[in-house]
């Protein structure tokens, strides 16, 4: 199998007036196909500037980017975005109406979504009358409205407190397998980047260089988030993070 992403000795360095500051430094994976990988590492390592490398609103100093042909990709930002002044139907359609593909092969798609992750009673309603984890299922959904083949999370969950944030996050991670998407999940938080992801990268300091790629091994069938928080491995595979984190 061919992977969906690659990346090789990937470079970036910011440029100021005081002088170039070096982010990222031979950054190297691949993506597959239906994979979740997570990336952890310590505030300013260069996490987010890798996914808006992978996106393309910036470009490598050094290294190659390769990504599938004709490959969509999808970005959840840290804040779901949506906008009080239109139902939450309506923001869940607002990238399908900006792209011109309100079209019954996209709506069919976003409606079954809507039904089936619990907010068809909220279509009419306005974006402050729904919870913090109903307003990230929504923007999730305009995310996967666009049918990516890679989607991005940018720390979605960050704004939520601890118990809706685990909750949340089991139910984001459980849509993205259901739906059969291809993930990287940047996060601070390790318990998170082992729950949701089959491989943890980690970044060491700036520059962010990878120091270790973990696997997400568990001893239990159709895992999700929240089951594999309670796995015999869960302690060993966090501690190793930990280990490397610091």
């Amino acid at each position: 199998m061919e992977p969906i992403l690659e990346l090789k000795k990937l470079c970036y360095s910011y440029h100021t007036p005081e002088g170039e500051v070096k982010a990222l430094n031979d950054i190297s994976f691949r993506l597959m196909p239906g994979e979740f990988i997570s990336i952890v590492g310590p505030s300013g390592c260069g996490k987010s500037t890798l996914l808006s490398l992978i996106t393309g609103l910036l470009t490598p100093e050094s290294g190659t980017l390769s990504v599938k042909t004709n490959a969509a990709m999808g970005y959840m930002l840290q804040r779901d975005n949506l906008f009080e002044w239109r139902t939450v139907y309506s923001n869940i359609l607002l990238g399908l109406e900006i792209q011109k593909k309100l079209t019954k092969d996209y709506i069919q798609p976003v409606d079954k979504m809507i039904e089936d992750y619990g907010l068809s009673q909220f279509k009419s309603s306005r974006p402050s009358q729904l919870s913090g984890g109903m307003r990230q299922r929504a923007a999730l959904i305009r995310t996967l409205a666009l049918k990516p083949d890679i989607l991005l999370l940018d720390e979605p969950f960050s704004a939520l407190d601890y118990q809706t944030r685990l909750e949340v996050s089991d139910d984001i991670g459980k849509i993205i397998k259901s739906e059969g998407k291809t993930a990287i999940l940047v996060t601070h938080d390790i318990s998170e980047a082992i729950s949701m992801g089959d491989r943890v990268i980690i970044l060491s300091r700036r520059p962010g260089t990878i120091k270790k790629i973990i696997p997400v091994q568990v001893s239990i069938d159709d895992r999700t988030p929240f089951s594999t928080r309670f796995t015999p491995e869960f302690k060993d595979i966090f501690n190793e993070v930990w280990k490397e984190l610091n």
